[in-house]
């Protein structure tokens, strides 16, 4: 699924998207995740943000002005604005949030103690937080920044 998004992503934004990855818990094999395909969008400079944001519309995505996640400016796609299958993250390509989503992303894939244990407070998250994707953010968020320090 994220082979055939990245191609017509890619398409769509030509060269103000400098990569495109496949990040968060479906871009690990063997973690439980929720239906939603994690997008990285890399673009430089981080203000060409507003470039993207006509070709993703005409993708079907719509822009997540409120999405709280520092330097990311996201796009959500998917039934409605509750129920997202797709989340496209454009973030500027190689820097913080760039090199932190895609270390995490690579430390799980590569180390099932870490996983184990993110899958641990993941499933801590969801019980503490069944009514919404904000709150499961909000919770397992202290545990994620602990990780990502850790990968410097």
């Amino acid at each position: 699924m994220f082979l055939e998004e990245q191609s017509r992503i890619s398409e769509a934004l030509g060269d103000t998207a400098k990569a495109i990855e496949h990040y968060g818990s479906t871009a690990v094999p063997g973690m439980r995740a929720k239906p939603i395909l994690d997008i990285l969008v890399g673009i430089d400079p981080l203000e060409d943000w507003v470039k993207c944001r006509a070709p993703l519309e005409g993708l079907g995505y719509d822009y997540a002005e409120n999405a709280g996640v520092p330097e990311h400016h996201i796009f959500g796609r998917g039934r409605d604005r509750t129920e997202r299958t797709h989340l496209v993250h454009v973030v500027e390509h190689l820097g913080r949030s760039w090199l932190s989503c895609l270390a995490l992303r690579d430390a799980l894939r590569n180390d099932p103690e870490l996983r184990a244990r993110y899958m641990e407070e993941k499933e801590r998250a969801v019980a503490a937080a069944p009514e919404g994707r904000a709150r499961y953010n909000q919770i397992k968020g202290p545990f994620l920044e602990i990780i990502k320090a850790g990968l410097k």
